[in-house]
């Protein structure tokens, strides 16, 4: 696996990135702000008692206080563009407005940035529970298939940390992380590829 991480030595790394424990990236925020077969179309509609989404492990790259923003494009990303976007509800199919959401993914040559905020960065669902997001078809590296990770936490709640897959990936049926219910829907019609996803949050 290939790691972006110029001038930065490998115990600093590990205390960055893999000694984070889970309670504290809810710290980090501070309420702030197999196969092909196999497959199934994610996320159906809402209803009630929907079962929560699947936890999953946040793996070592994440980094605390990513930037706000809704658009992970900036000049020097190459990779095919994608818009992921979709709602946040609880367990018993109530919007949840004001979800934190923190993005973060490998590069189109499957690299991940560990020494700033590159294809990194958070944003806050609406008044509805909508979140969108642009960025670009993350690469793949060995051992792994393509996936976004992810954190989602309410206000005042309890954050999920999950992956999120592709369909129709080779890779799926070998990665043994692969959860066939963190498949996005992707439609590749269009100038770029649309994605969705509807995050569902155990209720309180």
């Amino acid at each position: 696996m290939r790691i972006r991480s110029a001038g930065l030595g490998r115990r600093d790394f590990l205390r960055r990135s893999c000694a984070v424990p889970s309670t504290l990236l809810l710290m980090a925020f501070g309420h702030a702000n197999a196969g092909r077969a196999n497959e199934i179309s994610a996320t159906p509609a809402c209803t009630d008692g929907h079962e929560p989404t699947r936890p999953q492990t946040a793996g070592p790259f994440f980094l605390p206080h990513s930037p706000q923003r809704a658009s992970l494009l900036e000049p020097g990303i190459d990779g095919t563009r994608i818009v992921l976007s979709g709602r946040v509800w609880t367990s018993m199919c109530r919007a949840v407005p004001g979800a934190l959401l923190d993005f973060w993914q490998a590069d189109n040559a499957g690299e991940y940035d560990v020494d700033g905020f590159r294809l990194r960065g958070h944003q806050f669902a609406d008044s509805e529970g909508r979140y969108r997001l642009e960025t670009i078809v993350p690469g793949a590296y060995p051992g792994r298939t393509r996936h976004f990770h992810v954190t989602v936490q309410p206000p005042n709640g309890a954050m999920l940390v999950t992956q999120l897959y592709f369909p129709g990936e080779q890779r799926n049926a070998r990665d043994s992380l692969f959860d066939r219910r963190l498949l996005m829907t992707v439609d590749d019609n269009g100038a770029r590829k649309a994605a969705h996803f509807d995050f569902v949050l155990a209720s309180s």
